[in-house]
């Protein structure tokens, strides 16, 4: 079997607001609703309604040989509800061809499975719940954590759980001289299988494509599909996986990038001996060739591929350890509102405009960040903390 996964990533964090120190303990709101409309319809013009209207067309046009695979964060599926129910419906459309699957993840785009084995399962839960409610009873059968963050022990809980497989990146680190084209199994529960991303295939797309000063501009679909051809014969598949806002938002409509991918398909079928696969289908077709040993977890971000991105900083870690240390409270709390913000809270991306990389993907971070710097960030969301604290406390006196 030589087939291609094409995985897409589909999130949009709840932003917070500017909040200030003098607003703690009066304002309960902390969520940007203008921005977050805002860019949610930006986002749904420009990338999710047209990209989803193109891979239906090459969905129908190539009578289901065609797949892809979208996770679907809970945080863009309320978004969805909210601001924008025509982008829902399309992705409904999409699941409803039977040639695209959903895979689950943590409800809240959260880091959970790093600190809470109990909050990682509730997140995930409360994921599958939402995917089922949305698309006519769908029930995952592989998982895909934020941001790609695997270790071995992260897999073993998504073991455990049910999953048949999980995604995760094809870090040069962990492979050595392995290939990220086969699939692997879990050190620890070797029935889940591993599906690794192929990092340079699909960098060239999503943050290279675009890029003018690069050496391999402009990217063909001919010099892609030449790459492809140039895969050893051996290698069984080329896993694809980026963000959806790859598509119009990253790379804009005038790079030419959703012309690339109506034209790559039908080149791959004519001039290569890949097909398409969902995850589902590579674990059911494949044969693992090996264990693939993950002790320090590995993510999709940045060069070094690990968790520096989120936790890699003293305001990072201070911020995501109070965070967590409201679990418990949370919990015997029992507020629908209080969850809900906790779970909101826990998004990656709050973290992640934290972040004080300055080199070689400071770019990229301050690209993504409403906020002036990584300090500016930090202080917001410590001043909402603060908030949800009082909050907390305030509930459980009134419990008691």
């Amino acid at each position: 079997m030589r087939t291609i996964c094409f995985y897409f990533q589909v999130h949009q964090p709840f932003r917070l607001k500017p909040y200030r120190f003098f607003e703690i303990g009066d304002d309960h709101d902390y969520w940007d609703d203008y921005s977050n409309r805002n860019i949610m319809n930006k986002v749904a013009k420009k990338c999710y309604l047209p990209m989803n209207q193109l891979l239906l067309e090459l969905i129908r046009k190539f009578d289901g040989k065609f797949k892809v695979c979208f996770s679907l964060s809970g945080t863009v599926l309320d978004q969805m509800e909210a601001y924008a129910p025509e982008v829902l419906h399309s992705f409904q459309e999409l699941v409803a061809t039977g040639h695209v699957e959903l895979l689950n993840e943590t409800y809240g785009h959260s880091l959970c499975a790093l600190k809470s084995e109990t909050e990682f399962k509730d997140m995930v839960k409360l994921h599958q719940e939402k995917i089922q409610h949305h698309f006519n009873g769908y029930k995952p059968k592989v998982f895909r954590n934020t941001e790609l963050i695997y270790s071995d022990e992260i897999g073993a809980m998504v073991s455990k759980m049910g999953f048949e497989g999980i995604l995760s990146e094809g870090a040069k680190h962990i492979l050595g001289w392995k290939s990220p084209n086969f699939v692997y199994v879990n050190s620890i529960e070797p029935k889940l299988k591993v599906l690794l991303k192929n990092f340079r295939l699909s960098d060239d797309i999503a943050f290279r494509f675009g890029e003018k000063t690069w050496t391999d501009y402009p990217l063909t679909t001919d010099k892609f599909i030449g790459w492809l051809n140039q895969v050893p014969k051996e290698d069984e598949v080329i896993n694809l996986f980026m963000d959806y806002e790859t598509f119009g938002e990253h790379q804009w409509k005038e790079t030419g990038i959703f012309e690339f991918m109506k034209d790559l398909p039908g080149a791959i079928f004519q001039q290569t001996d890949f097909s398409f696969s969902t995850p589902s289908e590579v674990i059911a077709n494949a044969s693992p060739v090996g264990q693939i040993n993950v002790p320090t977890p590995i993510s999709w971000a940045d060069e070094e591929r690990d968790l520096t991105a989120w936790l890699g900083n003293d305001l990072q870690d201070e911020a995501f350890d109070r965070l967590f240390e409201l679990e418990s409270m949370v919990k015997r709390c029992d507020d629908p509102e209080i969850y809900k913000d906790w779970r909101y809270l826990q998004t990656s991306d709050h973290f992640y405009y934290m972040c004080t990389k300055f080199f070689s993907d400071g770019d990229i971070h301050a690209y993504f960040s409403p906020y002036e710097s990584p300090y500016e960030a930090f202080i917001n969301y410590m001043n909402v903390l603060s908030d949800f604290i009082l909050r907390l406390k305030q509930a459980e006196k009134a419990k008691a």
